[in-house]
């Protein structure tokens, strides 16, 4: 399905965050239907294909993150690059608070084997430099995961909910936070948080699909080449097949394309 047909009405995901009043827990919640579909139309645009496992468990990181996202500032960048040995394989997602935007991929080739997991976090806030967070892990689902990054590297409390279908809910500690209640409070509980707290509405974000790489920003990058070494660059061929390292997206060079992108840079 090309992307000027698909449907707005199921398109990304709209995200509430509420607080709950006395307890001092921030809530983010979702149905993510229409950002899975995105992430499958995605896949079937640019022919790529993902085993079940490696499916499941990005679909579960994508949530995580976005739900992550939407509880942070709105001048934030965030990146995460999660290692799985069980089954072996990179998850990377990419997320930019400003226009609301999330994408990512998966790698399960040349991944290296470890005795533990590690999982990645990179964050740009404004112009501050980047931050890095790295923490190690023995297993488990990305939710567990991330819940293990809260703990360890932001030193605070989360909890991943699963609400039926594909809705989900993060509920994070903030100062003065009802430890107790927030550790001890068990899923069921949780599921009915409507009937048994006193929620507060902050925001409602509505996070889209896009990596933002395209055939321009990608002649840009390879026309230093192209200036110094187009034979070797070609190769002998007259087209270079590329997959963008943020999302995946299969992108095609071809060597005239390239020549007459370059001849009228140097023109101006």
């Amino acid at each position: 399905m090309p992307p000027s047909s698909r449907d707005p009405e199921i398109s990304g995901v709209r995200i509430e965050s509420r607080f709950v009043r006395y307890r001092n827990v921030l809530v983010t919640e979702a149905d993510f239907t229409g950002l899975f579909v995105d992430y499958y139309l995605h896949l079937v645009d640019h022919g790529l294909q993902v085993q079940p496992d490696g499916d499941d468990i990005f679909k579960q990181g994508l949530t995580a993150f976005t739900l992550h996202c939407a509880s942070r500032p709105r001048n934030e960048m965030v990146a995460w690059t999660i290692n799985f040995q069980t089954p072996l394989l990179n998850v990377f997602l990419a997320g930019d608070n400003g226009p609301s935007t999330v994408t990512g991929r998966i790698f399960e080739e040349n991944v290296r084997e470890a005795d533990h997991g590690l999982f990645f976090s990179d964050v740009v806030r404004g112009r501050s430099p980047v931050h890095r967070s790295t923490i190690s892990f023995p297993g488990g689902s990305p939710f567990q995961v991330v819940e293990s990054y809260y703990r360890q590297s932001e030193q605070r409390i989360a909890r991943f909910i699963h609400l039926g279908g594909d809705r989900f809910m993060l509920l994070t500690s903030h100062p003065d936070c009802d430890l107790n209640w927030l550790t001890r409070t068990t899923e069921d509980e949780l599921r009915e948080l409507d009937k048994r707290e006193t929620l507060a509405p902050i925001e409602r974000r509505t996070y889209s699909w896009s990596c933002g790489c395209s055939q321009q920003k990608i002649l840009k990058v390879l026309a230093p080449t192209m200036r110094s070494d187009p034979d070797g660059l070609f190769a002998g061929d007259e087209s270079l097949r590329l997959n963008c390292p943020r999302c995946g997206a299969r992108h095609l060079v071809t060597r005239e394309t390239l020549e007459a992108f370059v001849a009228s840079q140097d023109k101006n």
